[in-house]
């Protein structure tokens, strides 16, 4: 097919999309003790949920295992973004071992609203997915049984806690700004003073690629989400596509996308979720353009230029 003869179609590419600043600063968290350490340089899960950056810091020297316990002393040892329970630091400076914590600002803050919160006597509704690495984190830094988890509608209105007039409520900070609505709205019906946090846990990143997705969603006839399939904040790009009416379909690279899916589309929707970097967005966009003319627009609904800093001894590697 020469490419007089190949089909048109129209590319609206959301933004914001891709890396937000926490998973920037994990990554260069692990390629700068690498840097200043040498390889190997151990991280305690994903550092975030994307293969290709994975893969990528492997490369550079990186070794990931699932649990601490598989660290052999006298390594240096980096913690995910999605934070870690207060034990995994503790176990690691019992056995004398060097670690840089790279969860993300956003989330320890969550952590921190959960030690007061419970400081101050109040049980914790906390809106998220069970088995989520970061749900773990967050259950990790209060005593057990300190916090209940809410995870759908009917858990809302099923939740029986011992002491309905103190209660407070923390989120997960990748969820569906709507499904977590609709989750609130139920409690705060329920307990009219439940207390909320200052400010909202679902992050910038999180509700600005969900806004961005909305905003194309429906001038298009398909929107693919480039993110991994354990990516919570990926998975929801998908689902807000779905609910305003349009299919979606998420993918991890360029070869994961079937060129059936785009028969009848003439105008396509891309994403990327937040551990997912724009050089995985590129490489679609050129896939399509193997078969198809292109014409691209960026719709941008917000600008992004939050920066957070790298942990104290990383900064000048």
């Amino acid at each position: 097919m020469t490419d007089s003869q190949k089909p048109c179609i129209e590319l609206l590419i959301a933004a914001p999309r891709g890396f937000c600043a926490g998973v920037d600063r994990a990554i260069q968290i692990v390629e700068r003790a690498i840097e200043l350490h040498g390889a190997p340089v151990y991280v305690r899960h994903e550092i975030v949920h994307n293969k290709y950056v994975v893969d990528t810091l492997k490369a550079k020297g990186a070794v990931f295992v699932d649990e601490l316990d598989q660290v052999p002393d006298g390594v240096h040892v980096v913690f995910s973004a999605h934070g870690v329970p207060k034990s995994v630091p503790a176990a690691a400076q019992d056995r004398g071992l060097s670690y840089f914590d790279a969860t993300c600002p956003l989330v320890s803050k969550v952590h921190r609203q959960a030690e007061r919160l419970v400081a101050a006597g109040r049980q914790i509704l906390f809106i998220g997915h069970a088995g989520h690495p970061e749900v773990i984190g967050t259950f990790g830094q209060v005593p057990t049984g300190a916090m209940t988890l809410i995870e759908t509608e009917e858990d809302a209105r099923a939740v029986t806690p011992a002491d309905p007039g103190n209660l407070a409520f923390l989120t997960q900070t990748t969820l569906s700004v709507d499904d977590t609505a609709a989750i609130l709205a139920i409690l705060q019906e329920r307990f009219p003073d439940i207390v909320a946090p200052k400010a909202d846990d679902i992050c910038y990143a999180t509700s600005n690629r969900q806004a961005a997705v909305r905003a194309i969603a429906t001038s298009c006839d398909l929107v693919l989400v480039i993110g991994a399939p354990n990516s919570s904040n990926s998975l929801r790009l998908a689902e807000v596509a779905e609910r305003e009416g349009t299919s979606a379909k998420l993918i991890q690279r360029a070869d994961d996308l079937d060129f059936e899916w785009l028969w009848g589309v003439g105008t396509l929707g891309i994403t990327a979720g937040a551990s997912a970097p724009e050089v995985l967005v590129r490489e679609v966009i050129d896939r399509i353009a193997t078969r198809y003319d292109i014409n691209e627009r960026m719709v941008e609904t917000a600008q992004e230029s939050i920066v957070f800093k790298l942990p104290r001894g990383l900064e000048a590697a």
